[in-house]
């Protein structure tokens, strides 16, 4: 019998919250909502038969062949795909929707959502608050859709970031990205549906993703990639989790035994359902013995549907056990349940878009990274000074990712005809024009399309500054082979600087890239993928209404030869030939990002961790004790010395007896007007002193003497504090 089956001390029973109805029918009692999510789950599987057991396990998909049709299938809103209701028993139909950021899905009688920024934006707010109120606000908006599933969640780690898929996901680094996700995760169930953690696991690189096998070891990977995801999941408790298209150590991850029954469900005790990345299911009793509990939308994206007729072949002759077929439908049903879908399914209701977009403005104001700013340049000064705004079709709006996550902002696409029209495209900008938003705070604001350097430098010389708009589009499926600017946008920023040297640089990017220009310009602004408030966000930021609050969630490489992988075989669109076969992440192991830059000595251009803003900051007093639990914990006193209100994150990196590379253990994030200080206390993330110790199966925390450093940036530090720790082992705990 699959190890999925034993009971774990990990497993606790979440009951759902509320009374039980006065008039629960006798021929219902799920429907008690004084029940447990698990008790009301077994009553269900008891009272179904094996076909709707089967209806449950695989999901339909939510759109019709041809999306251009005027309306999804009959029972679909026009979503990623849907579970098909039991009417007979009360239970409803179930709508998926993706994705990280937002509702995303064909424009179905006009109607779209509101897009957040890149989750790359949301990560370098290193504020789980942000995060929390990014989720919420998806959340209620698939709610009031009519979505009970949303497919958000994305934690894998940006090990290369020329990874087409950053800007879904939450940096490099497994504790920030597990904490930001977790409370995204949050968010969005705190609307009463299910959100889904993904792509388990090692989904690092998009290029030959539905044939590599992404090698690493299994400890490596545990104190990496599998650590992101399991804070995720320990402070989120996600109702799904979602496997990933690729081998991992040359089995499929749908099909990884190790990872979905010893490790997820078995030492992690999660009590959810693992569903399939769609087109990522390969076989039947196999997928569903190793712990894949449902196929997504098979008719549509598998060769198969092998969640029906060869399961049911399975079960039959003996092969694929009764006993599993029940635990699949019952741990869909539990997360139906513990979350609230089936007791109140979600109903088209109207969504407050002004405050949706305000949101969306609110996180890309918290996460847009301030890379350069030199003689003060920024902020702008408004009154008695002239801007050229150059490029980027920033008259027209902000760039947004490509793939699944793309979201139809509900006021249209303001620029058409963009190549790739078709997958992973199309590509698309978000309405929300950095232009209009500057325009009433600057003297006189021109615009410049940017497709002539002359012109431009034209522009450029008659204002008093200028900002050039620069954008590099990515989406989901591949890499891109370098971190060079398309279309000869450097040589526009060359020609702009020369002709101004008062030049302010907005980048629209996936992540990092080569900027060859940086020390002729004054200013470098991150925006990111800047989402559905992006304009408005720009705008404030660069004239001084809120100061930039980002800091970079990922190591910014000079160049590709810093990478452990300079060269990514058969990457770009259209491909540059055949992917490898087998990616070899041992290379740089656990030491990710600026670990990896402080193990082979090299400096990147900008580190994990850095951000500027309008004002400077003080640290005092840096200290390190242990609270009653023994959890150790920073204190120090952090003073505003500037001369406005500006936000700040001190960071915590601890390196353990054993030695290593420093992990970020720690960090806070406040918000202080000028003059004014404040005593901070940060706990210590305990996995992050700990190590994974693999013959006991269980993280520990080695007794010894362990070095914290107080850092600005994961190479700029400002306090050393040393605690004596005894031997521990931490578990993953919700916060």
């Amino acid at each position: 019998m699959p190890s999925i089956l034993r009971p774990t001390a990990l497993a606790v029973a979440i009951g759902l919250a509320g009374t039980a109805a006065a008039a629960t029918a006798p021929d219902r009692p799920w429907m008690d909502r004084s029940l447990s999510a698990d008790k009301r789950a077994e009553l269900v599987v008891a009272a179904i038969s094996d076909d709707e057991k089967f209806a449950l396990i695989h999901s339909k998909f939510g759109r019709k062949e041809n999306e251009k049709e005027a309306t999804p299938p009959e029972g679909a809103l026009g979503g990623a795909g849907y579970m098909p209701g039991i009417p007979r028993l009360g239970l409803p139909v179930v709508q998926e929707t993706d994705a990280g950021l937002g509702v995303a899905r064909p424009a179905y009688a006009g109607k779209g959502g509101i897009s957040l920024p890149a989750g790359l934006s949301t990560a370098a707010s290193f504020d789980p608050a942000v995060a929390r109120a990014g989720g919420r606000m998806i959340g209620g908006e698939a709610r009031d859709s009519g979505f009970g599933v949303m497919l958000v969640g994305g934690v894998n780690i940006a090990r290369d970031p020329r990874n087409g898929r950053n800007f879904e996901y939450a940096g490099e680094d497994p504790v920030l990205a597990g904490t930001l996700v977790g409370s995204a995760v949050k968010g969005v169930q705190d609307n009463r549906l299910v959100a889904t953690v993904k792509h388990f696991a090692v989904n690092d690189l998009e290029t030959g993703r539905n044939s590599h096998s992404a090698e690493l070891d299994p400890v490596a990977m545990r104190e990496s990639d599998l650590l992101a995801f399991q804070l995720a999941i320990a402070k989120g408790d996600p109702g799904s989790v979602m496997s990933s298209y690729n081998k991992v150590n040359g089995t499929w991850a749908g099909e990884n035994d190790w990872l979905l029954n010893r490790v997820l469900k078995g030492e992690w005790g999660f009590r959810g359902f693992v569903m399939s990345d769609w087109g990522g299911a390969h076989s039947g009793a196999t997928a569903a013995l190793a712990g894949l509990d449902q196929e997504s939308a098979a008719e549509a994206f598998d060769s198969e549907v092998f969640f029906d007729k060869p399961l049911r072949a399975a079960l039959a002759d003996g092969s694929f056990p009764k006993e599993r077929l029940d635990d699949m439908a019952r741990r869909i049903l539990r997360s139906l349940f513990a979350h609230g879908v089936i007791d109140e399914p979600p109903k088209v209701g109207k969504i407050d878009v002004a405050a949706d977009r305000d949101v969306a403005r609110d996180t890309e104001e918290a996460g847009a990274v301030l890379l350069r700013n030199e003689a003060g340049l920024l902020p702008l000064a408004g009154k008695g000074q002239s801007v050229a705004v150059i490029g980027g079709h920033a008259d027209k709006g902000v760039l947004a990712g490509g793939g699944s996550s793309l979201v139809t902002d509900l006021s249209g696409d303001p620029v058409t005809g963009l190549q790739p029209t078709t997958w992973p495209g199309p590509v698309k900008y978000h309405p929300s024009a950095p232009l209009a938003f500057i325009r009433p705070m600057a003297e006189k604001a021109t615009f410049d399309p940017g497709t002539d350097p002359a012109a431009a430098a034209k522009a450029a010389a008659a204002a008093d500054v200028a900002i050039v708009f620069v954008t590099k589009w990515a989406a989901e499926s591949f890499d891109t082979p370098d971190l060079a600017l398309p279309d000869g946008q450097d040589a526009l920023v060359e020609a702009v600087a020369k002709a101004n040297p008062r030049t302010v640089v907005v980048l629209e990017t996936n992540g990092p890239v080569k900027m060859p220009w940086l020390d002729h310009v004054g200013a470098v602004l991150q925006a990111w993928y800047p989402g559905s408030g992006g304009g408005d966000a720009i705008a404030r930021l660069l004239y001084g209404k809120v100061s930039p609050g980002g800091r970079l969630p990922l190591s910014w490489p000079k160049d590709e030869s810093q990478l452990p992988r300079p060269v990514i075989q058969g990457a770009g669109l259209p491909a540059s030939g055949a992917p490898a076969e087998r990616i070899d992440y041992n290379i740089e192991g656990a030491d990710v990002g600026y670990r990896w830059y402080e193990k082979t000595g090299k400096e990147p251009l900008f580190p994990f961790g850095y951000g500027l803003t309008y004002a400077s900051f003080a640290y005092d007093g840096f200290s390190v004790d242990t609270d009653p639990s023994g959890r150790p914990v920073a204190h120090l006193t952090v003073k505003n010395t500037g001369k406005v209100a500006a936000s700040d994150v001190p960071q915590i990196y601890v390196t353990g007896p054993s030695g290593g590379t420093r992990r970020l253990a720690g960090w806070t994030k406040l918000t202080l007007d000028p003059g004014a200080s404040r005593r901070v206390d940060i706990p210590l993330e305990p996995l992050a002193l700990a190590r994974w110790d693999d013959a006991g199966r269980r993280w520990r925390i080695g007794a010894g003497s362990y070095t914290l450093k107080l850092g600005r940036t994961a190479v700029d530090f400002e306090g050393e504090a040393k605690i004596e720790l005894p031997e521990s082992f931490p578990m993953a705990k919700a916060p």
